[in-house]
């Protein structure tokens, strides 16, 4: 039986004035358009990121890669890529279904529609959220991507992230891909220490970890509040029945409702693309900076002014970090002082001039070359991991505060963190690119199941439209401006708490075995996520 012709629901006991939520007409066969375009942009993708790396490589003037390594290049680019595929099919299904339940888009339709705002939202991402996961990641490992530890590192949590979610998503519940990574990382960071023979707790930047873990927390409990008030303020100022009304059968709402739906279905679309899509792209370029150094460890566009001006930034920090350190002595391995201070958020009498020492090392090697693109290819791994050590020390000095720095000296800090950040923390557009076909692609096969979940099983009543509208503006704001600050949310928490919160304002009621699944979920998701990268690190140094 088709999914048109799917009976209504009966209404739980005690809730007859409730009609359960009327199934959306989903089902319909692939077209052969559908699935040579499918598998066009699926190939396409993939050749443009091989022809991509081939280029840079060349360019890089490194000699062709040797087997191995170009083997480990593709099955890590393949699982990376895998991830951003598993999120399009399970976080971005909550966008679209809204515009599905309520008529306002043809299912089909809606999901090509969302993959396409899903690929420009990637495309016009800053990079910000992508080095903010990738700044939880251990010190050590970052440092040393390239070896069986790093790549151990990569492996393991983006396998643990991909089986959670497709595990999750299995059951049709909308788990969050961005908690699964977070979680995934951690149980990494714990496991690395453990190995160490160190505390395990020391492996994780916690301070980072509780910023990224408040945007998870609160931003459910803000889409739950918002879009309750949303609809109630929607009610006391629109007086226009039909906005509050579930969908006649089959039939579209009125054009100016339908226009809003669209647009907030294409808002919350371009907002999970420029949120979410980062998530994998930090990951991705550890790959290739792990793999092919000489090519992306360090960002080879920057160009002779840029580099003149760093030289300038570089001494001036170095003066201002000489004179806040006065007679102390120079460690003799500054570079261990700051990955200790990094890792541990532990400042010792050592710590600025270890700082000063490694900015004067970093002035001194880029002054020898008029840009970036001429360091020679054996000194552009420890450029780039200099860079990154004084540039994460930096970040964690400002964050703890330097009693002994000036105003001077901490402008100058942050003038030359940026330049730093510019050198080491950047994305190629293929990078994007790839990320986008592989987010959009995934978008457009598996959403189903949670789509069901959000528009079906959360009220108990059919979604209305202005109950749509404003779980998804309130989504879409969120999501947006956790993007401006770098912070990575959930689509599906933010979403799915906003119909839960329009229901409850409207007295629909919740059907809690839903609610109870998506809290449960929620629980599960970091420690599951934990144990799984932590054994699969494990288990993967023991081969790496």
């Amino acid at each position: 039986m088709s999914q048109a012709a799917t009976p209504h629901h009966a209404a739980p006991a005690g809730s007859h004035h409730h009609s359960a939520p009327r199934r959306a007409s989903m089902d319909r066969d692939h077209g052969l358009l559908e699935v040579f375009l499918f598998f066009a942009l699926l190939i396409g993708g993939l050749s443009f990121t091989g022809f991509s790396i081939w280029r840079d490589v060349v360019d890089s003037g490194t000699s062709t890669l040797a087997i191995l390594p170009f083997i480990l290049l593709v099955v890590a680019l393949l699982i990376a890529l895998a991830f951003e595929f598993v999120n399009g099919f399970h976080d971005t299904a909550n966008a679209v279904a809204t515009v599905i339940y309520t008529n306002s888009l043809p299912a089909h339709f809606a999901v090509v529609w969302s993959g396409s705002w899903n690929f420009l939202g990637v495309l016009t991402s800053s990079g910000a959220v992508a080095f903010g996961i990738v700044s939880l990641l251990p010190v050590e490992l970052i440092l040393n991507v390239g070896s069986g530890a790093g790549m151990a590192m990569v492996f393991a949590l983006l396998i643990a992230a991909i089986l959670w979610n497709l595990g999750t998503w299995s059951l049709g519940l909308p788990a969050s891909s961005s908690h699964t990574l977070i979680g995934s990382i951690i149980g990494v960071g714990v496991a690395n220490q453990l190995v160490q023979g160190r505390d395990g707790t020391s492996g994780v930047d916690w301070g980072q970890a509780a910023n990224v873990g408040y945007s998870l927390l609160f931003s459910p409990i803000i889409g739950f509040i918002a879009a309750g008030l949303l609809l109630l303020t929607l009610k006391l100022t629109v007086h226009n029945p039909a906005l509050y009304r579930a969908p006649d059968g089959h039939k579209p709402p009125p054009w100016w409702i339908r226009g809003l739906l669209v647009l907030t279905c294409t808002g919350v679309s371009f907002a999970h693309g420029s949120n979410d899509g980062q998530k994998g792209m930090g990951l991705i370029m550890l790959i290739l900076i792990g793999i092919v150094p000489t090519a992306y460890a360090l960002n080879r566009a920057v160009n002779v002014e840029e580099v003149a001006q760093f030289r300038a930034i570089a001494q001036a920090t170095e003066a201002s970090l000489q004179k806040a350190a006065g007679n102390a002595a120079t460690p003799a391995n500054p570079r261990e002082v700051l990955t200790a201070y990094v890792r541990d958020h532990v400042p010792t009498p050592e710590t600025v001039p270890a700082l000063a020492q490694v900015t004067r090392e970093i002035s001194d090697m880029v002054a020898s070359h008029e840009t970036l693109a001429q360091v020679p290819a054996a000194s552009v791994s420890n450029m780039r991991n200099d860079m990154y050590l004084a540039s994460e020390a930096i970040r964690v000095m400002n964050k703890l505060g330097a009693p002994k720095l000036d105003a001077n000296a901490r402008d100058n800090l942050g003038a030359f963190k940026h330049q730093l950040d510019q050198a080491t923390k950047f994305i190629p557009v293929w990078v994007k690119i790839a990320v986008a076909i592989a987010l959009g692609l995934g978008t457009m096969v598996g959403w189903k199941r949670i789509v069901v979940t959000v528009g079906e099983k959360i009220g108990k009543t059919h979604l209305t439209y202005a109950q749509g509208g404003a779980a998804e503006m309130v989504a879409m704001a969120t999501i947006g401006a956790a993007d401006m600050y770098g912070l990575p949310v959930s689509t599906t928490h933010v979403l799915s708490s906003g119909v839960a919160g329009t229901m409850a304002a409207n007295r629909s009621g919740l059907q809690m075995s839903t609610v109870r699944n998506l809290l449960m979920a929620w629980v599960l998701t970091l420690p599951a996520a934990i144990v799984l990268s932590g054994g699969l690190y494990l288990l993967l140094r023991q081969v790496m």
